[in-house]
């Protein structure tokens, strides 16, 4: 079975209702994406909570997947006049092929080494180095598969720094992949925390999965971010968050108090032209660094006083 590929080149006030138009036409997917992608010209956003979403790229690409045999000219003909076009837009055909998407999408994520004795590993791969620790961690719902910077960033933090017999708190901890890889180099124990109930079911399979005493972890999900209806009753050597800036700085009296006198915080989440403001939320209850950079993110470190 094959499908054929619809791919337009459109101004941002025009993908959304175009998107929307498209599918009404018999779509069987629609996707907006970066017409610049992967080129010099790519534009980066960043949503994050309490700002005014919706924003999109200025020249966007949208791309429909069609069974084949329809007939595309009059598809987008009533497209566009659905989305109040002027005129039909240009486009160009691709022909989709069916494959294993099991395969493909796994064999987008390798093993990823963290340091000389750290990896994840997804569970269809063998381990590149059986002596070290091995973090097995498949992509799921929850956020946290360890390729993305500011995951690493913490990660590698965690690795140089944990010290065995540490009490450890995860705020949004995702897939739980931070405060698995506190256990596997030495805490005692570790909390982790996340608004979506999905999250705390993937952390709490991934820590079985990697064979985690079950009496050393907690996983809990609260109802919102902000903090002002969170109470942590415990609290840590270290707090580690890797979340956004926004929820960060509004999270600050929350983490603070979570740290016991002399623990660390650790942040991540944050554009390195987002780390001043950042580290001003938590001056006033901590010794706030900025302790490493990747790609444009930084992650920020605090002991509390």
């Amino acid at each position: 079975m094959s499908w054929v590929k619809l791919i337009i080149q459109i101004n941002a006030a025009h993908a959304e209702p175009l998107s929307d138009a498209l599918m009404e036409q018999g779509a069987l997917s629609v996707d907006i994406h970066d017409a610049a992608a992967n080129t010099q010209d790519e534009q980066m956003l960043f949503d994050e909570p309490g700002e005014p979403s919706g924003e999109i790229w200025h020249n966007a690409e949208v791309s429909a997947l069609f069974n084949r045999g329809v007939n595309i000219d009059e598809i987008i003909c009533n497209a566009a006049t659905r989305a109040q076009l002027d005129h039909p837009p240009g486009y160009r055909l691709e022909h989709v092929e069916e494959q294993d998407w099991v395969r493909l999408t796994q064999s987008q994520f390798d093993p990823i080494q963290i340091s000389s004795r750290l990896w994840i590993v997804p569970t269809w791969h063998q381990l590149p180095d059986p002596a070290a620790i091995n973090l097995i961690l498949d992509p799921g719902l929850a956020f946290g598969t360890g390729s993305h910077p500011t995951t690493q960033l913490c990660l590698d933090w965690l690795d140089r720094n944990l010290r065995p017999g540490v009490r450890l708190i995860d705020y949004g901890c995702g897939s739980g992949i931070l405060a698995i890889a506190a256990l596997k180099l030495g805490a005692s124990h570790v909390t982790g925390i996340d608004i979506d109930p999905q999250a705390i079911r993937a952390s709490k399979e991934n820590a079985m999965r990697n064979q985690c005493d079950a009496s050393a972890y907690c996983f809990s999900a609260v109802e919102n971010t902000t903090g002002s209806n969170i109470q942590i009753q415990k609290q840590a050597d270290i707090v580690v968050a890797n979340i956004l800036a926004n929820p960060l700085i509004m999270l600050a009296p929350l983490l603070a108090r979570t740290a016991l006198n002399g623990g660390q915080i650790v942040l991540s989440g944050i554009l390195v032209e987002q780390a001043d403001e950042v580290k001003q939320a938590y001056n006033q209850w901590l010794d706030m660094n900025s302790a490493n950079h990747q790609e444009g993110w930084v992650l920020l470190t605090g002991t509390k006083r």
